[in-house]
């Protein structure tokens, strides 16, 4: 189908994307832009009822979508993902690796190893492995990487309890970091974004315990964006920035952080 005016100069079309996490928030805003913008697209997710759902919401708008169930700190279940993408299409250019948990929020007497284990298998380790393991199919038509990491453990580190956390989307820039120089003779660009406060309903699995404990003064508080005062941003907010940055119009981009917060880190860091 053809491309609308605002996609001129940022059109993937005939290009194969793969994002994890694609069933909800960010990762679907993500997989319908890319769509949307010409790609199609492999909806990887955990659960596979939503993600199936959402690659048929995908397909009943005319784009080419397919569903992958995988959990992405499982390195068998990123294997068969893989695999399924160069089954379907023989190829792949684009990845997001969106996929990812709050975990536990609490002071860190009060965090067990296997809740650390828990955060870092699916947002650091999931990174790692989603790269890994896609990296051969990228180097054959120079494709890029988008990592979704997070203002938190990168320019924000007031939200009290989330060391976990911070400390695996800290990792995920560095990790990209060295993935833009190690794959840059490829023609791989590898770059990251980190939103703010986003408006995903993530916050409804977040578990926390004790953080009035260690709840640090600062002067606002987590959801004030100077940009879009009483509001925090959207999913699609997010996207924009991951398309562009798959898109023809980053060609010179890699190895750097997009944050798309509104400024929200510039005032709780």
């Amino acid at each position: 189908m053809s491309q609308p005016a605002d996609f001129v100069g940022g059109s993937l079309a005939g290009q194969i994307a793969l994002v994890t996490g694609a069933a909800s928030g960010i990762g679907f805003a993500t997989a319908t832009l890319l769509a949307r913008a010409g790609a199609a697209v492999a909806l990887v997710d955990k659960s596979s009822a939503e993600a199936h759902a959402a690659a048929r919401t995908l397909r009943a708008g005319g784009h080419d979508a397919v569903a992958v169930r995988a959990d992405v700190g499982s390195a068998k279940d990123m294997i068969r993902a893989i695999a399924a993408v160069q089954k379907r299409w023989r190829r792949l250019d684009l990845v997001v690796a969106n996929a990812g948990v709050n975990g536990l929020w609490a002071p860190v007497e009060d965090i067990e190893e296997r809740a650390w284990d828990e955060t870092m298998a699916t947002n650091l380790k999931g990174t790692f492995l989603t790269i890994k393991h896609a990296v051969p199919l990228l180097k054959r038509s120079a494709g890029a990487i988008v990592v979704v990491a997070s203002v938190n453990g990168t320019r924000m580190f007031s939200n009290a309890g989330a060391s976990a956390y911070a400390t695996s989307k800290g990792g995920q820039v560095a990790f990209a970091r060295m993935m833009a120089l190690e794959l840059a003779r490829f023609g791989i660009r590898v770059n990251t974004v980190c939103p703010g406060s986003t408006n995903t309903g993530i916050f409804s699995t977040t578990r926390q315990r004790h953080l009035a404990r260690i709840r640090p003064v600062v002067r606002f508080g987590r959801g004030h964006v100077p940009l879009t005062p009483g509001k925090i941003g959207t999913p699609e907010n997010v996207a924009g920035a991951i398309w562009y940055l798959c898109s023809p119009l980053a060609a010179h981009v890699t190895g750097t952080e997009v944050y798309v917060d509104g400024a929200e880190s510039l005032l709780c860091g």
